[in-house]
């Protein structure tokens, strides 16, 4: 593995401030940093290579695609938890899954298209009972207060989550989410080798790609990288916040600098935690000591700090690929055997 020298971080930062969508993005983001087209893409095939940049593709809004998505708390016996996770991760549409210091044991999201026949709620349900969990709470964003862009910098929105309103996709539309979440290949005018393989124009697909941005279907372009060097440590921190004060808090939560996102989600009998921070530090004890800052200055006393013990998926969706549809299918076959 090479050492990343100066040049590369001016071309990782300038991949971070998102990819120009024009036919020649490499030559433009050369242009940037005084930097040749021809440098730029070997830079960037040594850097993927290398393990620095996972993926260089569009980042979609699911919910702005007419996906439905919710965090899962659920409840697993200990000694069977390895088993359930497995069940969980099988479905394509589970994005991460952890195990949680907490009884509520195991953590995951989930998200389905649009075009689901069972939905989000019978799909979190067919995970439960197959998965033998013991008890699930979906936990789906009410708000959302902070969530970091893609440069690190502090993005406050104060938007709901849940406020989506987009025409339904057409059939081109989707072709073309389909094809701009795929790497983007290391070539001089790459979104024209990327619309090829759709059948489609290299304009066609970058107008598309301008839209879906313009109308925050598409979050960003750019690369995805390995975490920041020095943080190891990941909690949630989850506080119990009075029902007419929620907006005041998470408002107030996100000022935070150690905080990257702010949630508000539903409550439970059993689960009193409505806005949900996520922090990172170099430990674990910092992460906790970060939590205590934030309960100090807040007032806050009701609140968990959630750590992962254990990772048992992390991945990126495929868009609109056939696997969420053969899993309903194979459900529903295994279904219509049992019955017979």
């Amino acid at each position: 593995m090479h050492e990343i020298d100066q040049r590369d971080r001016e071309l990782l930062g300038a991949l971070q401030g998102e990819v120009p969508l024009v036919s020649t993005p490499y030559a433009i983001v050369g242009q940037q940093i005084d930097m040749s087209e021809k440098e730029v893409i070997k830079r960037i095939d040594r850097l993927r290579r290398d393990g620095v940049i996972k993926a260089l593709a569009a980042h979609f809004d699911l919910r702005g695609l007419g996906y439905r998505s919710s965090l899962v708390a659920a409840r697993v016996t200990p000694e069977r938890i390895d088993e359930a996770a497995g069940v969980i991760s099988s479905h394509p549409g589970v994005t991460q899954n952890y195990r949680r210091n907490n009884t509520f044991n195991l953590w995951f999201t989930v998200a389905v298209p649009p075009h689901s026949k069972l939905g989000l709620e019978k799909t979190i349900e067919i995970l439960a009972g197959e998965a033998q969990c013991e008890a699930v709470r979906p936990l789906p964003t009410i708000k959302l207060y902070k969530s970091a862009t893609a440069d690190g910098t502090d993005a406050h929105t104060g938007e709901s989550e849940l406020s989506h309103d987009h025409p339904p996709l057409t059939e081109k539309d989707i072709e073309c989410v389909r094809l701009l979440q795929r790497e983007l290949p290391l070539q001089p005018r790459p979104f024209d080798a990327l619309a090829r393989t759709g059948g489609i124009g290299g304009d066609e697909l970058l107008d598309s790609a301008l839209r879906f941005l313009k109308n925050g279907q598409m979050r960003r372009y750019s690369p995805v990288l390995v975490q920041r060097k020095g943080f190891v440590a990941t909690a949630m921190g989850v506080w119990a916040v009075p029902p007419e004060a929620v907006d005041e808090y998470g408002a107030q939560l996100s000022l935070n600098r150690a905080v990257s996102h702010c949630y508000l989600r539903p409550t439970y009998s059993d689960w009193p935690y409505n806005i949900y921070t996520t922090v990172q530090g170099r430990s674990v004890d910092e992460c906790e000591s970060i939590i205590n800052d934030l309960a100090a200055d807040s007032g806050l006393s009701t609140r968990e700090a959630l750590f992962p013990t254990r990772e048992y998926k992390k991945a990126r969706i495929n868009v609109f690929g056939p696997e969420a549809d053969e899993w309903e299918a194979a459900y529903v076959a295994r279904r219509a055997a049992a019955a017979s």
